[in-house]
């Protein structure tokens, strides 16, 4: 009886191990590479400059400092090829590695902490079976201290880090349900769309109302319809999402031209539509707009009333005629690849941040294999079209004042602080070393804030 039972135990095991060690079916891998297109895994880990896909090196900005993105290949030496299913979730949802070092929510964990368990298994599948590995290690992130302790992030994440799954919203529709997952779990908009106070944790009584990304400015998607999106059709926002660009309103710059080139435009026509259901829907927040900020301007003859009148123009015409009037026109109307200066949301919005830095950085996106590109005047520029902080003040104000909002200003001051990424925020002007004292205070009432925090979510899950 022993004979005929240890054959068959040792082909049952062998059934077993050849089962655990099957690959995922394609179907399952295809799924997971939707998902990773949807949440925008390409945009910070591969190199736009010809890197291998998902192997990091993408230099991120914040206000701490660079942050490198990690090689996310299956590599077993330098990506996260030794990663098991829980690792992998354990990262993708609470922002700690397989060493258990703690990311930097420059890594959306605290969005990414609502996705389902069946996404993060598809996810699981694609990175694994679906992306080739790479063995080489990319920069290593060194944030000056005290953001150098990363294990500082853990009391961070008990104040601002969710730690519940996404839940449909009982009475909704399926498709604003299904927005509301894209929305604010696999898109993480809200990391950007949403203000941050001075911990730089979202807003959430504020949520996709307005948020500063440094140099650029992601504006309030609320349906409010001045200082939202309340007056955009359904069809516009779709349209938008998919392209970025809508012609009278909007086109996508910075960031978010970084959304549509990578992720939107890849997404199905139904789950665009249930975005916008979903964005349509949600509570208004204004921001005290007086006039939507794609309703500002009108054409305007100043360019060339003024041009070969000596003496009578201003420095910001002279900018203006020289360039920009080529593309845009003289009275602003542009072109068919060049937008309207007027009914536009960069010159008609409540700052002018996203005019100036698009003049600073340029526009660039590809949508269906064709590129959109506005060359830049700032560092990128050559030496023969480079402006000075000066001169982007002078042409901002003229544009403003001629075919947008007028009642905004721009200073040599803002355009100088743009070029060098934007405001400094209270925290980190905090680890300066005259005030150096203070931060240490303040990470210690963190460290009092987090376990009271703790303590209190423990005794509510006391029955």
């Amino acid at each position: 009886m022993r004979r005929l039972c240890l054959p068959f135990a040792i082909s049952l095991s062998l059934l077993s191990a050849a089962s655990v060690a099957a690959p995922p079916s394609p179907d399952l891998i295809a799924k997971g590479k939707i998902l990773a297109t949807a949440a925008d895994c390409g945009a910070c880990h591969t190199s736009p400059h010809q890197g291998a896909p998902m192997a990091g090196g993408v230099a991120i900005s914040s206000p701490m400092g660079s942050i490198y993105a990690s090689n996310i290949t299956p590599s077993l030496s330098e990506g996260i090829g030794q990663y098991s299913e829980a690792d992998f979730a354990r990262a993708v949802r609470q922002g700690i590695n397989k060493q258990g070092q703690h990311l930097y929510p420059a890594m959306p964990y605290p969005s990414y902490a609502k996705i389902s368990d069946d996404d993060i298994h598809a996810l699981y599948a694609y990175f694994m079976h679906g992306v080739a590995p790479v063995d080489v290690a990319p920069t290593h992130t060194a944030l000056p201290f005290p953001f150098s302790i990363r294990s500082s992030m853990a009391v961070w994440n008990l104040m601002f880090a969710g730690d519940k799954p996404w839940t449909p919203t009982p009475g909704a529709s399926a498709e604003v349900n299904r927005g509301d997952y894209l929305v604010n779990a696999l898109a993480h908009c809200d990391t950007c769309h949403t203000p941050r106070n001075v911990l730089m944790g979202q807003q959430n009584d504020r949520a996709l109302s307005g948020g500063s990304l440094g140099s650029w400015y992601a504006p309030n998607i609320t349906p409010d319809p001045q200082s939202g999106i309340g007056n955009w059709s359904a069809t516009e926002l779709a349209q938008y999402l998919k392209t970025g660009h809508v012609a009278g309103k909007a086109q996508a710059a910075g960031p978010m031209a970084e959304a549509v080139e990578h992720s939107l435009q890849y997404l199905s026509d139904s789950d665009i539509q249930a975005m916008v259901a979903y964005l349509r829907q949600i509570p208004a927040v204004s921001n005290g707009a007086v006039m939507p900020r794609d309703s500002y301007g009108a054409p305007s003859e100043t360019e060339q009333q003024v041009r070969g009148q000596s003496g009578t123009a201003d420095a910001g015409w002279a900018v203006f005629s020289g360039s920009c009037a080529n593309c845009h026109q003289p009275d602003g109307q542009g072109n068919a690849r060049y937008p309207s200066l007027f009914h536009n949301t960069a010159t008609g919005a409540e700052n002018p941040d996203n005019l100036v830095s698009a003049i600073l950085y340029g526009v660039h996106r590809t949508v269906n294999g064709e590129g959109i590109s506005m060359p830049a005047f700032g560092p990128d520029a050559d030496f023969t079209t480079r402006l000075s902080d000066r001169q982007i003040a002078d042409v901002s104000n003229y544009v403003l004042k001629n075919y947008g909002n007028p009642q905004l200003t721009v200073t040599e001051a803002r355009v100088k602080t743009l070029r060098e990424g934007g405001d400094t925020p209270l925290l980190v002007r905090l680890t300066r070393p005259a005030v150096l004292g203070s931060a240490v205070g303040v990470v210690l009432l963190l460290g009092v804030m987090g376990v009271w925090i703790r303590n209190r979510r423990q005794h509510a899950r006391k029955p």
